[in-house]
């Protein structure tokens, strides 16, 4: 893994935690403050039919705090249990406009028990900011996460 570092970084976060809100809270504010592509982070979990925003890191709250599971790209990982990853978010007709400067996403699957539970998303101001290693390390992440639940 190239992310070696930050992951096991991660780990550390994630074992210190005492609930799963305080992990997930500290991994978003450290993809956030430790990854310069990672313009907005946050995690949101499926209540029913919908993905509820819970902690996120970023300039500004995005207005889609509740989104319907099979709207958006967040809403296409979720039923698809797939990460999603959008190199370019102008020519994904799926893609939630949230902030004008959102040039590429990548949504990261949160399953627990082999059912989704939720989902990382990362938006970025730079275009195909999301390598394979990207990926790789943030599924691996989810994993620690799901851990938790």
């Amino acid at each position: 893994m190239r992310f070696k570092e930050e992951f096991d970084a991660v780990r550390a976060l994630v074992r210190s935690a005492q609930r799963p809100e305080d992990a997930q809270a500290r991994v978003v504010l450290y993809l956030y403050e430790n990854f310069g592509d990672y313009d907005w982070v946050g995690i949101y979990r499926l209540e029913g039919t919908e993905l509820l925003l819970g902690p996120w890191q970023g300039n500004a709250p995005t207005e889609h705090v509740r989104i319907p599971a099979g709207q958006g790209v967040c809403g296409a990982c979720a039923l698809s249990g797939r990460t999603e990853l959008v190199p370019d978010v102008s020519v994904d007709p799926r893609y939630l406009a949230c902030f004008s400067e959102t040039k590429s996403e990548v949504v990261v699957p949160i399953t627990v028990r082999g059912r989704f539970w939720g989902e990382i998303d990362i938006d970025s101001s730079t275009p195909g900011a999301f390598s394979p290693a990207d990926v790789e390390f943030l599924e691996a992440v989810a994993g620690l996460l799901a851990g938790m639940l």
